[in-house]
């Protein structure tokens, strides 16, 4: 008797002939197959795992992985915007302040960000928080008030070095706000008015002086002429 002729007991006590078995062996094949399938778009990579063996890049587009064999973490390649949350920190003036932050980073090194940190994200706004607070705190009050493009420098440069290792690339890093307390905040405010008050007599003081050196040209010049007194 031939396997095509051959007859299997159905669940329910029916004979079975051999073809449909196959094929039922066949569409479960197929059905693990198209569930084995994934579909990865154009800002995707896929870093693919065969038997905890790293594989090259897959992506993007149809990428068919082998049941229980293959394992497939996908990544975003595009420009992700991180928000450092507030900072306390003191500046080198010994100014207590708040300070807020955003940074941009996009994975350039897929398998990098994958096997060499555990979760890339958490791992990087931790680095650009312990980086803002150790930056800030070497910097004066003023420095943070006026300099922000030069310490926004600084940041970015010291962040992506650190973070290179796992394929991350800082493109920019942006101070949001700064918060100094109230008490501060008016002495600043009585500070600028001094400075205000002090430009302006200084200024009178130079147009009086001005003024008299005029005066006393004037005055030698009439002391040389007495026709010049009589005009006058």
């Amino acid at each position: 008797m031939g396997f095509a002729d051959a007859v299997v007991k159905h669940p329910t006590g029916a004979p079975m002939t051999g073809a449909p078995v196959i094929v039922s062996i066949i569409a479960v094949a197929v059905a693990i197959q198209i569930a084995n399938l994934r579909v990865l778009r154009e800002y995707q990579r896929g870093v693919l795992f065969r038997l905890g063996r790293l594989r090259p890049l897959r992506g993007p587009g149809l990428v068919a992985l082998i049941p229980l064999v293959d394992r497939m973490i996908r990544v975003d390649l595009r420009t992700v915007t991180l928000t450092i949350p507030p900072q306390e920190v003191i500046t080198r003036d010994n100014v207590p302040a708040r300070v807020n932050a955003v940074a941009y980073f996009r994975v350039v090194d897929p398998r990098l960000a994958i096997t060499e940190v555990e979760t890339y994200p958490v791992a990087t706004s931790q680095i650009a928080q312990t980086t803002l607070r150790s930056v800030l705190g070497r910097a004066d009050l003023d420095t943070l008030l006026a300099e922000r493009d030069q310490l926004n420098k600084s940041l970015r440069q010291i962040i992506d070095e650190q973070t290179e290792p796992w394929g991350i690339k800082v493109t920019t890093v942006e101070i949001k706000d700064v918060e100094i307390p109230e008490a501060m905040q008016r002495a600043m405010a009585r500070q600028a008015e001094a400075e205000r008050e002090r430009r302006a007599k200084i200024i009178n003081a130079e147009g009086e002086f001005q003024a008299s050196h005029r005066l006393h040209d004037a005055s030698e010049v009439l002391s040389r002429s007495p026709a010049a007194l009589h005009l006058r």
